[in-house]
């Protein structure tokens, strides 16, 4: 019988020092295009990168997290229930991920009794509860909030209080005689924004508010609007009444009731609109018109933002995005062939 032998191949590892002599720079300047590619120049920063693609060479990041003393993990709070059907939550991840996996983070998902399951360099927080302000004080590493709030802790959010008037605005201006708003029980800052928008456009166009508050879901949206047609039908088949929803769930109720029980035509004698353009009003039908949030992008300024927080860059105290008003494909047309202004 023959015997096998294998050769062993040598692995030779290339380093820092390597990447340095290659490229005519010090270790020093390798070390910053690696961990702060912003204190080198455009041309150096690609001359370096280029030479470490060609050797190979790969940065050692555990041995950066030793040196610095970072866990390289960054958690996720939840603070409320959140439906695992509602993509909002999905993109919202995806982008902050993007960021963080760029520096090498990863992302750690936590509720409120987990919250002390290992070590981190800094938490993002969203669904905020006045409940749980003592559990929020108490961590003692970077935060960053996903939505606005009363207590001075730095944010990222959408301007709620525009995209209401965004939408409020649309209504008054296709000439519905009465306005509505359906918002959500939860009493909270983006709620109270989005409420305020609202008021302070009727306000302004000289007009009468009327505010409902509802659970932020579809059947609850739908048994309320069901209800409020059996009181209101009558009213409601002589003038058009304009319905401004805080959420795309509350919407989507409102309209499938609204379909059920009346033979009123959406976006005639009925205008519904909604609030945050994730996924709701293009699988809605008809579609509904509402106020887009650019939910990737605000994930990514989350995680820039505790990013900066963890290494003491200069940081913004909050983070608000500008709303779009997202409208539905037979109005777009009648826009883009100059039927409406």
């Amino acid at each position: 019988m023959k015997s096998l032998t294998y050769k062993r191949e040598e692995i030779i590892m290339t380093t820092l020092s390597d990447v340095a002599k290659q490229a005519h720079v010090s270790k020093m300047t390798v070390s910053r295009v690696v961990n702060h590619p912003e204190k080198v120049t455009e041309e150096v920063r690609l001359m370096v990168l280029a030479v470490m693609k060609e050797l190979n060479y790969t940065p050692n990041y555990a041995a950066k997290a030793l040196v610095t003393k970072r866990t390289q993990i960054i958690k996720f709070l939840f603070l409320e229930e959140i439906d695992t059907t509602e993509p909002y939550y999905m993109y919202l991840l995806l982008g902050l991920n993007q960021t963080l996996a760029k520096q090498r983070y990863s992302l750690q998902i936590v509720h409120p009794d987990s919250i002390s399951v290992g070590n981190c360099d800094g938490f993002i927080v969203t669904g905020f509860r006045e409940q749980y302000l003592e559990l929020i004080q108490s961590i003692k590493e970077p935060l960053v909030f996903f939505g606005e709030n009363q207590h001075s802790f730095d944010y990222v959010d959408i301007n709620n209080h525009k995209g209401i008037a965004l939408t409020t605005e649309q209504l008054l201006q296709d000439g519905y005689s009465r306005i509505l708003y359906f918002g959500t029980d939860i009493d909270e800052p983006f709620e109270r924004s989005r409420e305020q928008g609202y008021v302070d456009t009727m306000s302004a166009w000289h007009r009468h508010s009327a505010v409902y508050h509802m659970p932020n879901a579809f059947k609850d949206s739908q048994r309320f609007m069901r209800h409020f047609l059996t009181r209101s039908l009558n009213t409601l088949k002589k003038e058009r009444i304009g319905i401004v929803c805080a959420t795309d769930n509350i919407a989507t109720g409102v309209l499938q009731a609204v379909k059920q029980f009346t033979d009123l035509k959406i976006g005639k004698d009925i205008g519904i609109t909604g609030f945050d353009g994730i996924y709701l009003d293009r699988v809605s039908h008809p579609h509904i018109t509402t106020v887009r949030q650019p939910i990737l992008e605000m994930g990514a300024a989350c995680g820039q933002m505790i990013l900066d927080k963890i290494t003491q860059a200069p940081t913004p105290t909050r983070y608000l995005f500008e709303p779009t008003l997202s409208l539905t494909p037979s109005r777009q047309a009648l826009i883009e062939n100059n039927y409406l202004h």
